[in-house]
């Protein structure tokens, strides 16, 4: 949690930075340039996305992005222990579960030993270990699977609370242009209309930023939930396989 909010803090700076020293000032320079020629802003990328809300939707992108890829993190690098017998036996006709508990505990990475997979086979046998129950054996399996389905959803709230943080706040730079906008149509009847047409561009193009950067993190979030989907099948098969299969 120290380090998310840490990352949260370094993006703030890094993306205000970004904003103050470089977007803000040249968005400012060619709006001015085109009210000196009598025209109105061009949809320059830098006009598009000068304004708060935009800085803070790009804020919560970033940040979405390092706790979606995180999670990638977390779930590709046990990978490979799917290819890997972790309950082979030199003799096959005497299944011995407390053998492998203790294989599984002095022979496998330190760092293994929080992945699910390793984490549900421990819970199987052990609950074989004391019972010589198969049933009990797929039960275990089945609830450990179950509650890494519940805790990968609860570490993915965050997640879910950006995306539909950020449209939000597009929404809210809409109802403020909007609401600049109203409050210059004294001048609009009066034939200045360059301040209401500037007005309408914040409410535009804040909900128009924050809809495509809620498009671009709802696509990574769902390639993570098919990921830890199929961290969950894969656990499940390979139980089946390596652990139920050879139960006589």
């Amino acid at each position: 949690m120290i380090k998310k909010f840490f990352v949260l803090i370094i993006t703030i700076i890094t993306v205000h930075l970004i904003y103050t020293g470089y977007i803000r000032p040249e968005a400012n320079i060619i709006i001015e340039m085109s009210r000196e020629i009598g025209q109105s802003s061009p949809r320059d990328i830098v006009v598009i996305i000068k304004d708060f809300e935009q800085e803070i939707c790009f804020i919560l992108m970033f940040w979405g992005c390092f706790l979606i890829f995180e999670n990638y993190q977390t779930v590709l690098k046990n990978k490979y222990l799917f290819t890997v017998d972790l309950v082979e036996q030199k003799d096959e006709t005497n299944f011995d579960p407390e053998r492998i508990i203790t294989k599984l505990d002095t022979e496998l990475p330190s760092e293994c030993n929080s992945s699910p997979l390793i984490q549900t086979l421990r819970m199987a046998l052990w609950r074989y270990a004391g019972t010589k129950n198969v049933q009990n054996l797929s039960d275990a399996v089945e609830s450990s699977l179950e509650a890494l389905a519940i805790r990968q959803d609860s570490e993915n709230s965050m997640i879910r609370y950006l995306i539909w943080a950020i449209p939000s706040i597009g929404f809210i730079g809409t109802v403020r242009g909007i609401g600049q906008a109203l409050s210059m149509a004294d001048k609009a009847l009066a034939g200045d209309i360059s301040g209401m047409t500037n007005s309408l561009g914040i409410a535009f193009n804040s909900t128009f930023v924050a809809l495509l950067l809620s498009i671009f993190l709802m696509f990574l979030f769902h390639q993570l939930q098919r990921l830890q989907d199929s961290e969950i099948l894969d656990t499940q098969a390979y139980c089946d396989k390596y652990l139920l299969g050879r139960i006589k």
